[in-house]
């Protein structure tokens, strides 16, 4: 079983200093990923979100994209200081609104932010901290979850960077019905990379009683 207090280290430190300097915000990327959450955003339903967080957000290319398409403020939670440092310094998002955290305690309030949400941040989240996880997001998230990962009908580990205990593929949709019967799931799909150029990304969006 992985300690996820080890793993955790990982992306704190050079592990995570790598996949950051891997990351490009490039136009291209950026561009993806504004036309992904348009996409996403058509399910939403009884108003425009005001505030999202996304929690393990690297250097910020999802949340590059969500500011040309929505008002919304953006919080950013991001365990790296490389990444984080690049947010400031890119002028990503305000720096009270980048925080130094991680899954496991999201410093935020019970239903503070209208929208929570995760890409690819979930699959490296080991099996003996991701309840915690979707506590965090649950108990954070005012009206919409959602999540944008790898998906495998049963889980199964991926090896990754030369590790066999940092990438997990799961059924992550059916995981929210199964902690939380009281969701709505209000919209799913695939995004596939020989036509989004995203990772073959599976995405669901759940709405809150």
């Amino acid at each position: 079983m992985t300690n996820n207090s080890s793993q955790i280290d990982q992306w704190r430190g050079d592990f995570g200093d790598s996949y950051t300097k891997r990351n490009h915000a490039t136009q291209e990327a950026v561009e993806q990923r504004r036309l992904a959450f348009r996409q996403i955003f058509d399910h939403i339903e009884d108003g425009p979100v005001t505030s999202i967080l996304e929690a393990g957000a690297n250097i910020g290319i999802n949340l590059r994209a969500l500011r040309e398409i929505t008002s919304a403020v953006l919080h950013a939670v991001e365990p790296n200081p490389t990444a984080r440092n690049v947010l400031i310094e890119d002028s990503v998002l305000l720096p009270d609104n980048i925080y130094d955290a991680d899954l496991s305690a999201l410093p935020f309030d019970d239903n503070s932010i209208d929208l929570v949400f995760t890409s690819g941040v979930l699959i490296h989240v080991p099996e003996i901290a991701l309840e915690k996880a979707y506590q965090e997001i649950y108990r954070v998230s005012r009206r919409f979850i959602l999540s944008l990962e790898y998906f495998s009908p049963l889980p199964v580990s991926i090896p990754y960077q030369d590790r066999d205990d940092l990438l997990f593929k799961r059924d992550f949709g059916g995981m929210w019905f199964d902690m939380y019967p009281d969701l709505k799931c209000v919209g799913n799909g695939f995004f596939w990379k020989r036509t989004t150029g995203l990772d073959d990304l599976n995405w669901w969006l759940f709405a809150k009683p």
